[in-house]
């Protein structure tokens, strides 16, 4: 099993556990420890968001819009490429080309 973290503030926050494809044969093998010196270690800053600020909704104004039956299926076979929702890509895409055009 790999495990997904982040270490903030003393803190060991997990973002996710999961088998991945090669991961599991590399996970499930013996560690070889050894007293060797790790050399130069570098450490960086967190750059991911916290659960928080993943968990945060845009506010959102229900509408309602007459879309062509093509781009709906368009939509709905690409969310399912994706494991989303339909709606989500299009407001997304809606957000991008506002941000872009203000």
């Amino acid at each position: 099993m790999t495990v997904r973290f982040t270490y903030r503030k003393n803190k060991i926050r997990i973002i996710g556990a999961g088998y991945w494809r090669k991961g599991k044969k590399y996970m499930t093998a013996k560690i070889k420890y050894t007293d060797e010196p790790l050399g130069k270690v570098k450490v960086i800053s967190d750059f991911l968001p916290s659960p928080e600020e993943l968990a945060l909704k845009d506010e959102t104004v229900k509408v309602t819009i007459s879309l062509s039956k093509s781009s709906i299926e368009f939509f709905k076979n690409e969310a399912k490429k994706y494991n989303t929702q339909y709606q989500k890509m299009i407001r997304r895409l809606l957000d991008e080309y506002s941000a872009h055009h203000p």
